[in-house]
């Protein structure tokens, strides 16, 4: 396939860049109805149909295991492409980013507890498999605030042998191939072990980072806000110290003023006393003349 018709992509029939990043537009652009989600809608339809195609004539009939494995890899060869379609023509949409894993999941779980019920595989692979895999699942969501937490190789990997070994007990295998399956099996568990125990790791690691930086974020808050009042609070002071001064200048202005007024009106009454000085030597002349 060289590309996706401009209704399944949702788009104005641009070809999209292979391998571009994902945009915003792109992704909201992208129709339900790509080959994407369809193909993942297919792998939740054959779900119901493997395991009725399994169970059909008691469970132990070859031919009807045949046709329960075809489905079973198709579901699995499904998983393969739908991914890689969506993210090369950007083609990802909400509905592919819940209904994707909750496939995978869902084929996978259906034929383990399937194959235990009909008593070819133990119980405690399934559930080793199944509570792997739920557990992965929830500690994605544990620590998908602070990140994500990247698909390995190793996971990879895991997925292929479980496919592999689940696949070889769905077929009605005898004699060496029989041997073989259960030896792909033990190493799809072991890879199961490992990989769930990486992811852990991870989780963890990811988490204490994501915790960190957002300590530090807010210490970073905190000591920003302290900087502003410490600031606001010094531009006050500063606004009041100066008003206070310049009140003690006008005071001082005033004061110099009524002394000066003081000092004139102390002089004029100088002036005036000595006026009066001459007068009254004059009258003690003229009573001194009239009694002689």
């Amino acid at each position: 396939m060289t590309g996706v018709p401009a209704s399944a992509a949702g788009g104005s029939g641009a070809k999209p860049v292979r391998g571009g990043k994902l945009g915003t537009a792109a992704v909201n652009q992208a129709s339900l109805w790509n080959i994407a989600n369809i193909l993942t809608m297919v792998r939740l339809l054959l779900v119901p149909g493997f395991v009725l195609l399994l169970f059909h004539n008691g469970g132990y009939d070859p031919a009807w295991r045949s046709f329960a494995w075809a489905a079973f890899a198709i579901a699995m060869i499904t998983d393969l492409f739908d991914g890689h379609l969506a993210r090369t023509y950007n083609l990802v949409t909400d509905f592919g980013k819940i209904a994707d894993p909750i496939a995978d999941k869902a084929i996978m779980g259906a034929a383990l507890v399937s194959l235990s019920v009909l008593g070819d595989l133990p119980w405690w692979i399934t559930g080793v498999i199944i509570a792997r895999e739920l557990g992965i699942t929830l500690m994605r969501f544990w620590v998908i605030r602070h990140a994500v937490i990247p698909a390995s190789r190793g996971g990879k990997l895991k997925t292929l042998a479980q496919g592999t070994a689940v696949g070889m007990y769905v077929l009605a295998l005898t004699g060496p191939l029989a041997t073989l399956r259960f030896w792909m099996m033990m190493v799809a568990v072991v890879l199961t072990v490992v990989t769930g125990l990486d992811y852990v790791r991870q989780a963890v690691v990811l988490r204490r980072k994501g915790l960190a930086a957002e300590r530090a974020a807010a210490v970073e808050r905190a000591a920003e806000a302290t900087e502003a009042l410490q600031a606001a609070a010094g531009a006050t002071v500063g606004g009041v110290v100066g008003g206070t001064a310049d009140g003690a200048v006008g005071a001082g202005s005033t004061a110099g003023a009524v002394a000066g007024v003081t000092d004139v009106r102390g002089g004029v009454t100088d002036v005036r006393g000595g006026g009066t000085g001459p007068r009254g030597t004059a009258g003690a002349r003229d009573a001194a003349e009239a009694e002689r």
